[in-house]
């Protein structure tokens, strides 16, 4: 840790973010807080914008993809060591509808590209498996980088598929996105479950088992309940925000906040503007309001930052970038937010339940074999619609 401090003040010494934080006691405060703990932000959609590129598509090795150099993206190198961020949750999102093409296949591919962009850089990035890799790679001054699958569609009702993925470096997965699975009702899609199926149960338990974070972004309320009801380690929210600020189906209920210091989990706040604010100009002060909303019910121990950076079209002003994180940390700080809750905030949250997940997926692994069910066993059969029926 205090050689990444050493590494990462000399350069900003020399930038105008340095000349700027002798002029703001307030990012200064932002600038020794990221400089000593990991800022991790648990969602970033630069593999999928690679792959839909209209220049080079899918080809990270493109002159037009060089992180290096400036891109068209709200992400390359010099705007991440500007940001400080510590560590990244890559996104390998695949849509809904990949389904209809093999969602499996696709999202091997999404993986393959992760991977090709951390191997690229290997002066600056590092896989990170666990909390220790996290710890170890941000204290060697690089940034540690991690995957997390979007979609529990992606695993095509398999066990046996999730723990392939999870071999494979990912290390969580949303149970949904924008539609509601044959085991898990999505928070816009259909409601057909009442929240999570028998299998869908069985999800959570084998992530669990392995050690895989259970994301609830995207999925309905019900469904966080009972992913809430069934989890024995935290569960996140890589990218959502508070209901109670933005009555958004994406956003988190206070009544599902309220219940986070029993589990120990983390909603990482995002900057999705029509998540964050009605008003058609979302600002950095509208995602403030929903750090400081999220602390206020759930507490400061459950509270985090996932932007959804090159997954949106549009940003809040002050956060137009992966360079702008030290800015949110400035706001909050004016806000009254101490260094040791800002530093909760950046990263220590996260890596709590990272490491809490690791001690649980540890002694249930001592406790039971992998899980061998199939959703005809637990759910009596899937419908041609995708609904749950007897055999």
């Amino acid at each position: 840790m205090r050689r990444s401090f050493a590494l990462v003040f000399t350069a900003l010494t020399l930038t105008a973010g340095s000349l700027l934080a002798q002029q703001d006691p307030h990012m200064a405060r932002a600038l020794r807080v990221l400089s000593s703990t990991p800022l991790i932000d648990g969602h970033n959609d630069l593999p999928w914008a690679i792959r839909g590129s209209e220049v080079a598509p899918h080809d990270v090795e493109a002159a037009e993809h060089d992180l290096r150099a400036s891109t068209p993206f709200h992400t390359d190198i010099e705007r991440l060591r500007a940001g400080m961020v510590g560590a990244q949750f890559w996104s390998v999102y695949i849509p809904f509808g990949s389904t209809q093409e093999g969602a499996a296949k696709v999202q091997l591919e999404q993986i393959d590209i992760a991977l090709q962009l951390i191997a690229k850089y290997p002066d600056v990035f590092e896989l990170a498996l666990d909390a220790s890799d996290v710890q170890r790679i941000f204290a060697s001054g690089r940034i540690a980088s991690m995957m997390g699958m979007e979609g529990g569609h992606a695993i095509e009702n398999s066990l046996g598929a999730l723990r392939a993925f999870f071999a494979m470096g990912v290390r969580y997965m949303t149970l949904t996105h924008n539609g509601t699975l044959d085991w898990a009702d999505a928070a816009n899609g259909e409601q057909v479950h009442g929240g999570l199926t028998a299998f869908g149960e069985e999800v959570v338990r084998e992530m669990n088992r392995m050690g895989m974070l259970v994301d609830l972004s995207h999925t309905a309320p019900s469904t966080m309940n009972d992913a809430l009801d069934v989890a024995t380690a935290p569960v996140i929210w890589s990218h959502a925000s508070a209901r109670g600020v933005r009555d958004h189906p994406r956003n988190v209920p206070d009544q599902v906040l309220r219940r986070l210091p029993a589990n120990g989990g983390v909603v990482m706040v995002t900057f999705v503007p029509s998540f964050v604010s009605e008003s058609d100009e979302a600002t950095i002060a509208d995602v403030a309001d929903h750090v400081d909303h999220i602390a206020s019910i759930a507490g400061v121990d459950h509270v985090g930052i996932g932007s959804d950076f090159d997954g949106i079209s549009s940003t809040p002003v002050g956060l137009e970038d992966v360079s702008t994180f030290p800015a949110l940390f400035a706001e909050l700080s004016r806000r009254g937010w101490s260094e040791g809750d800002l530093a909760k905030l950046a990263g220590e949250n996260l890596l709590r339940v990272m490491m809490e997940a690791e001690t649980v997926a540890r002694r249930l692994q001592r406790e039971r074999a992998p899980s061998m069910a199939t959703i005809e066993e637990l759910d009596g059969g899937v419908s041609q619609d995708g609904s749950p029926g007897g055999s």
